[in-house]
């Protein structure tokens, strides 16, 4: 890792590191007795760590120029690990949550062990910790390969990395004391928001500097989807996090907008989230990956534009239709429930022509488990972007509503297509990486498959008919025009599938743990291959290969 570097660039990380520890030491100063204070302590905590990692290999000899024949990787490998183990965590925290809702006093009466906590600590674990970092390892590779140029330095993609990491685990920490903006998707506040900025902007640079640098003239689709999804969720969170702290010493921020006008500006933010963090970056997993395993090239190259200009456009657009039946203006209503309607043609688009890619190619299908979790994405994706225009029309969403079946569409769109597709990538880029023909164990990926999709049927439609019954049970009226059911007697009825919830993401989450296990077992494999070949780890592959997946 740090022997990569140029001794400049060591500089710049012991400088980095330095400011930060000094930012966490301020913190915890001027935070004493308030959560904040703990933070600065993770902050210093981690800058500490981070120098002494730096320190170590400080005084090894400058890498030779060679080195800028190869495609950069270390950070990458290392996001890879990251994913993986964000993958356990966010996961077992799920199934802990689905199981207080079967048995309450899993909390054990300890206030951080509370569905209110635990639940944002499951999320942020599972689509930022999981999902960002698969995006961002995936993303390094895809554009090094598809532009055949390095990326630009050394020390930004790990600053990114590491720095995206301490933002995650900034937020979870926090939850655990309670601290929350109590936004979806936007729990963290407000000095944390500001880190993932900076973190995000330098981001978006080395994508822009080494897009600029290449040697292929045509930027390939899975770019424009992933520079969709940095530059868009940079606005996004910029937007919808603007606050006023209460005091520099104090986690506590009030948020700029306030009313129906703070619930608009959380649901744009919030439904686009899903659009460009789960939806945009993934499609240029998808993009790339799925051709690429399957040895045959995408479908058609038009309809993956068409798809995302639609997608792009579209999308933007929609986030009112989480809140039909509110105070928000009708007419806002309706065109976000128009808009996600429209949603269906470009996303249909990009499922399909996934789809279309594997003609010729099913074969291949049957026998590669690897293949096989990206084409069950692709059908996942058409089903819940089916699913969501439908539950953004008004009569149906008065039935669907704050019932378990928008919980059950969420999970068929983040396990069935975000996890699906982000698994099959990596069983595909690691053994490339790692300079291996296979996986350590291809029993053990088809091992993995049958886990995560068992899992991901059990617990959808555990929440699909469990959310239209409550949904049901919610709007029955007796001859004498009360309520049939207490809301308590709905609550009794989900009892079962709640149970059937907390099965079918223990399956997924084992599934997690086969498939983290699997890997490590063929990095260990991989490092020890090169170390017997007498070659450097890793063996890299000369720039100017043509668009080599490995």
């Amino acid at each position: 890792m740090v022997s990569g570097l140029t001794v400049g660039e060591r500089q710049w990380a012991l400088g980095t590191v330095l400011v930060l520890a000094l930012v966490g030491l301020a913190m915890a100063a001027g935070g004493r007795g308030d959560p904040m204070g703990a933070h600065g302590f993770v902050v210093l905590i981690f800058s500490v760590l981070v120098g002494f990692v730096v320190m170590a290999g400080y005084y090894a000899s400058e890498p030779d120029e060679a080195r800028l024949a190869h495609y950069y990787d270390d950070p990458i490998k290392a996001g890879i690990v990251f994913t993986m183990a964000w993958a356990i965590f966010g996961m077992a925290f799920g199934v802990w949550v689905a199981a207080l809702l079967a048995w309450p006093d899993l909390t054990f009466d300890q206030a951080w062990a509370s569905f209110g906590r635990l639940r944002p600590v499951h999320t942020t674990g599972v689509i930022f910790g999981f999902g960002g970092n698969a995006l961002i390892a995936t993303s390094f590779h895809v554009l090094q390969r598809t532009s055949r140029a390095r990326l630009p330095d050394q020390f930004t993609p790990w600053f990114v990395l590491l720095g995206y990491n301490l933002f995650c685990i900034l937020a979870v920490t926090g939850y655990f004391m309670g601290i929350t903006q109590s936004k979806e998707y936007a729990e963290p506040e407000w000095y944390a928001d500001i880190w993932l900025v900076i973190v995000w902007v330098v981001y978006f640079l080395i994508y822009i500097r080494t897009l600029m640098r290449r040697k292929e003239p045509h930027i390939y689709v899975a770019n424009w989807y992933y520079m969709a999804f940095i530059l868009v969720v940079a606005v996004l969170h910029i937007i919808n996090n603007l606050a006023v702290p209460i005091s520099w010493g104090s986690a506590k921020s009030y948020s700029l907008f306030s009313g129906v006008q703070d619930a608009m500006t959380q649901w744009w933010y919030g439904h686009n989230a899903v659009a460009f963090f789960l939806t945009s970056g993934f499609l240029g997993m998808m993009y790339y990956y799925l051709p690429k395993r399957a040895g045959r090239p995408i479908f058609s190259y038009r309809l993956s534009i068409i798809s995302f200009w639609g997608i792009t456009f579209l999308y933007m657009w929609a986030g009112s239709h989480h809140l039909h039946y509110t105070a928000l203006p009708q007419w806002v209503q309706t065109l976000g429930m128009s808009f996600s309607v429209m949603l269906l043609v470009p996303s249909w688009a990009s499922a399909g022509n996934a789809l279309a890619t594997l003609n010729g190619a099913w074969h291949k299908v049957r026998d590669d488990a690897t293949l096989r979790f990206m084409m069950v994405a692709a059908v996942f994706y058409g089903l819940s972007t089916f699913e969501g225009s439908f539950m953004a029309i008004r009569p149906v969403n008065s039935l669907s509503h704050y019932t378990d079946w928008t919980v059950g569409h969420v999970h068929a769109g983040a396990l069935g297509w975000v996890a699906m597709i982000t698994f099959g990538s990596i069983y595909a880029l690691v053994p490339w990486i790692w300079k291996r023909e296979t996986m350590y164990s291809p029993k053990l990926v088809e091992v993995h498959f049958w886990l995560a999709l068992t899992g991901t049927i059990v617990y959808v439609f555990a929440m699909w008919n469990s959310g239209i019954i409550q949904g049901l049970m919610w709007r029955t009226y007796n001859d004498g025009g009360t309520l049939a059911y207490s809301f308590i007697d709905s609550v009794e009825a989900m009892h079962p599938y709640y149970i059937a919830r907390a099965f079918g993401g223990l399956l997924f989450l084992l599934g997690a743990i086969v498939g983290t296990y699997n890997v490590m077992m063929t990095i260990r494999q991989g490092r020890a291959a090169a170390q017997e070949a007498g070659v450097d780890v890793p063996a890299l592959r000369p720039q100017g290969a043509a668009q080599a997946g490995e």
